[in-house]
């Protein structure tokens, strides 16, 4: 066997892993993100009604008690589906405008006038400039999982599966009876 033949058996098994593996790590880490930002909004008090302002339209005018509702609820419904791969595209699109307007109203920089002043935002830890590093990086997580699907450990794929089955030939990998 020769390098190249080597290097095409090697990539077709990471291509082959990875259609499980890599969508399902991105998954795991947005679910448990989300998840844990609706729970402190489920457990904690309202504090968008001081925010309001800075939402961008038409976010700015929804009362606050119900953006923190649909806030709240968006992130932990939606962390449990995107967990189980359920609705995948759906709630990455959901959740991708939940953190564009969080980005808007929270850690978008209030002012600045270069470039490299906006760049100082790009942290982890806010020293006046912003932090949105983390919103960043959630909204490039979620692009594969929005364009691609939830990849085949997930119930978007058995739904798949199950809805290109041919009248009579009953569901894979479930007997038949004769």
């Amino acid at each position: 066997m020769n390098v190249t033949n080597t290097w095409s058996l090697i990539t077709r098994n990471l291509e082959r892993t990875g259609a499980y593996i890599a969508p399902l790590g991105l998954r795991i880490v947005l679910a448990w993100e989300f998840f844990e930002a609706g729970l402190m909004k489920l457990n904690g008090s309202n504090w968008f009604s001081h925010i309001m302002d800075d939402f961008p339209f038409p976010f700015s005018v929804i009362p606050a008690d119900i953006s923190w509702n649909l806030a709240t609820y968006s992130e932990l419904v939606g962390a449990v589906a995107i967990l189980l791969g359920f609705g995948t595209r759906f709630f990455s699109a959901t959740l991708i405008i939940l953190t564009l307007v969080a980005t808007a109203a929270v850690h978008w920089p209030s002012e600045w006038h270069s470039i490299a002043e906006l760049l100082q935002g790009y942290t982890i830890s806010d020293k006046g400039h912003g932090n949105y590093k983390l919103p960043v990086l959630y909204l490039v997580m979620f692009l594969p999982l929005l364009f691609n699907g939830a990849g085949k450990l997930s119930i978007d794929y058995l739904c798949s599966r199950w809805s290109r089955r041919t009248p009579g030939q009953g569901y894979p990998g479930v007997a038949t009876a004769a």
